[in-house]
């Protein structure tokens, strides 16, 4: 191609039409670069339009009640639902299933911890409509027949809960550890409670229990303080 500009930079004079050697002027290739500049826009538009058409094919939910299919403590249910109903929500006020706390009701809590496939998630911070397909089980569906599991026992007999709002949490989240890890260490005990608050304070009992379960003997830290008449002079 013929070239455009001088060795000084400047750009070449004459005829702007004039073609080069190679047969292509400079009106001819610029107007070739807009028509391609056309085509790719027109294509890219084309792209968006049909991923577009396809998003709006999709189903959409809502804004309405819609069917929600859900297996709770092994029993299949279909719950009306708004799409913006949470899980938490959802057991409580329409399964009827109030052993999950509703408490901080932003994730920070624990008091509402329910199993989805055995992990442990909180009700609050999901969707209802997110859990169709799992499995949910819930503090109800644990003793079925009305006797306490072992892990549940051994709260009661290590005086791991006092007021009990939180207790439904700690047993589901430790529920998971042992399913998961029969003979859990105490680390690996306080881990999986990280994420649930008791405000009682009753985590001593909490630990011991889930040790207990595992059958990890552990010994007694109670610690006994005489008072001398000296002591408080």
């Amino acid at each position: 191609m013929k070239r455009l500009f001088s060795k000084k930079g400047s750009p070449v004079r004459g005829d702007s039409d004039a073609a080069p050697s190679s047969g292509v002027s400079r009106r001819d290739f610029l107007k070739g670069l807009g028509t391609t500049a056309l085509s790719a826009a027109a294509m890219s538009a084309g792209g968006v339009a049909k991923e577009l058409a396809q998003t709006n094919a999709e189903r959409t939910y809502g804004p309405g009640p819609v069917p929600v299919f859900l297996s709770i403590n092994g029993v299949k249910r279909i719950l009306q639902l708004e799409p913006r109903v949470t899980l938490l929500e959802a057991l409580r006020t329409h399964a009827g299933l109030t052993g999950t706390k509703e408490s901080c009701d932003r994730a920070t809590c624990g008091a509402c911890t329910v199993l989805l496939d055995d992990v442990p998630v909180y009700a609050c911070s999901m969707l209802a409509i997110e859990a169709q397909g799992a499995e949910i089980t819930t503090i109800e569906g644990l003793a079925k027949t009305g006797e306490l599991t072992q892990l549940q026992q051994a709260f009661v007999d290590q005086d791991g809960l006092q007021c009990g709002y939180c207790s439904p949490g700690f047993v589901m989240c430790l529920t998971a550890l042992l399913r998961k890890n029969p003979h859990p260490t105490e680390a690996e005990v306080r881990k999986a409670c990280s994420g649930n608050l008791c405000r009682c304070g009753a985590y001593p009992g909490i630990f011991a229990a889930a040790l207990k379960t595992a059958g990890v003997k552990t010994a007694s830290k109670l610690e006994v303080i005489h008072w001398h008449d000296h002591a408080l002079a």
